[in-house]
């Protein structure tokens, strides 16, 4: 498979520093030798995203913090999956923080819309993302940016690189949930997205969700994997901006990738959050490169 790496040093969607760097600790953990290991053809992007740093620009609408950079960003990320997407490669994105997946998916939906194919997004974070301006605490974009996808929030992202809405929300599921906002919460169950918390984790245990999961994507046709770093047990993935205890560990996070890996419905990934300032000896990122190994084929046995 041809497999692009995509590196999007975006962190203006967060109020902490350091995800920009993020990219470069994944691509120093090996994650290109990785996938040519596994016997995919991989191809570089690293000049998708030059920016100024995030202090020397205006944060513009508090209920919607860097908004232009973000948007003007990810709609060159849109474009360049769309033709990535539109030509049957595998485009995977390394973030920067999760405001990327407003591009990524912006992109796929219309390589999607081009074949008339319907579109999902398995969405592992700890946090919803589905804020709006009316309900967010923070004003923070990573925390609106899967309701903007869904369509729901402001005109400058709902129609970001084409009018309208990128993907249905109930064919968004997320999984390892747990730290909603009271806003988003409620969001989420009008929009009809399916969710999988840790506490449903612990009560059904994690095969069983996974299973759910898959059953979850059978009917529909393309599969994107969005995979915050933070969904993680700090103990497994310290390096990352938002960290918070009684998460997935590496070994639930590495199933899932390899469970969703043989739905042969994923035909692109995202990766981000890897903040290597609180890393410790670059573990995150490794640990990211052996989540996206799983997703593109890697097996134990």
């Amino acid at each position: 498979m041809n497999v692009h790496i995509l590196e999007m040093p975006l962190d203006f969607g967060a109020s902490r520093h350091g995800s920009d760097m993020g990219p470069s600790a994944i691509r120093l953990a090996g994650i290109k030798e990785k996938l040519e290991s596994l016997g995919h053809k991989t191809y570089e992007h690293t000049d998708i995203f030059k920016a100024t740093a995030q202090e020397y620009e205006k944060p513009g609408n508090p209920k919607a913090k860097y908004l232009k950079p973000i948007a003007k960003a990810c709609t060159k990320l849109a474009g360049e999956v769309d033709k990535i997407a539109s030509a049957g490669d595998f485009p995977l994105v390394l973030g920067g923080d999760h405001s990327i997946v407003l591009g990524s998916l912006a992109g796929l939906a219309a390589a999607a819309k081009k074949e008339d194919k319907s579109l999902g997004v398995l969405y592992v974070d700890a946090h919803g993302d589905f804020n709006t301006p009316e309900t967010t605490p923070s004003g923070n974009i990573h925390g609106e940016c899967l309701a903007a996808s869904a369509g729901l929030g402001l005109p400058e992202l709902t129609n970001l690189y084409f009018e309208g809405r990128k993907v249905d929300p109930k064919n968004i599921c997320f999984v390892g949930s747990r730290d909603l906002d009271p806003g988003e919460k409620l969001l989420m169950k009008q929009a009809g997205v399916t969710v999988f918390t840790m506490s449903d984790i612990d009560c059904i245990g994690f095969p069983a969700v996974v299973r759910q999961v898959q059953a979850f994507f059978k009917k529909i046709d393309i599969v994107h994997v969005s995979f915050d770093m933070d969904v993680l047990d700090p103990m497994y993935a310290p390096g990352t901006g938002i960290p918070l205890p009684g998460g997935l560990t590496n070994r639930e996070a590495l199933l899932l990738m390899e469970e969703m890996a043989s739905t042969g419905k994923v035909k692109s990934a995202e990766i981000v959050e890897v903040n290597p300032i609180l890393d410790v000896r670059n573990q995150t990122a490794i640990l990211a490169v052996s989540l996206a190994a799983r997703l593109l084929g890697e097996k134990l046995y």
